[in-house]
C-alpha cells in the first residue's frame, strides 16, 4: 500500500512540476518525493523479480536525486517528467506484489498426501 501511495504522490508532483518549474524550492522538493519513490519502486521490483524495472527505477532516482542534482534544461526536464510520469503510471499495473501464500499446518490434510494421525505401516 506504502508503494501505491509513493507512486500517486509522484505522479502527482511530476505534474504539478510540469507546469511549475521555475520554483526552485519546489525542484527540490519534486526531485525528492521522486527519487524517493523511484527507490521504493526499486524495492519492489527486485522483491518481484523484475530486474530491468529495477535498473529502469534507479537510474530515475539517480536523475532526480535531490543531494547532487543534475543539470538538465527545461526541454529536457519536461521531457523526462513525462517519461517518468509514464513509467510510474504503468508500474502501477506492472508491478503488482502478491503475498505469499501462508504456510498450512503440519497436521492440515493436503490431497493425495497421508495424515500423522494414520497408522504407520511398517514394511
Amino acid at each position: 500500500m506504502f508503494t501505491k501511495i509513493m507512486k500517486w504522490l509522484s505522479i502527482m508532483a511530476l505534474l504539478v512540476g510540469m507546469f511549475l518549474t521555475s520554483s526552485t524550492s519546489f525542484r527540490v522538493g519534486l526531485e525528492m518525493v521522486v527519487c524517493v519513490a523511484a527507490l521504493v519502486v526499486t524495492a519492489q521490483a527486485f522483491r518481484t523479480h523484475k530486474y530491468f524495472w529495477a535498473i529502469g527505477f534507479v537510474a530515475t532516482a539517480v536523475l532526480f536525486n535531490p543531494i547532487v542534482p543534475v543539470a538538465l534544461s527545461h526541454r529536457v526536464f519536461l521531457l523526462l517528467d513525462q517519461i517518468c510520469i509514464g513509467t510510474f503510471v504503468i508500474s502501477l499495473g506492472a508491478l503488482r506484489w502478491e503475498p505469499a501464500l501462508a504456510i498450512p499446518p503440519i497436521t492440515g490434510r493436503i490431497p493425495g498426501s497421508r495424515s500423522l494421525r494414520e497408522p504407520h505401516q511398517a514394511w
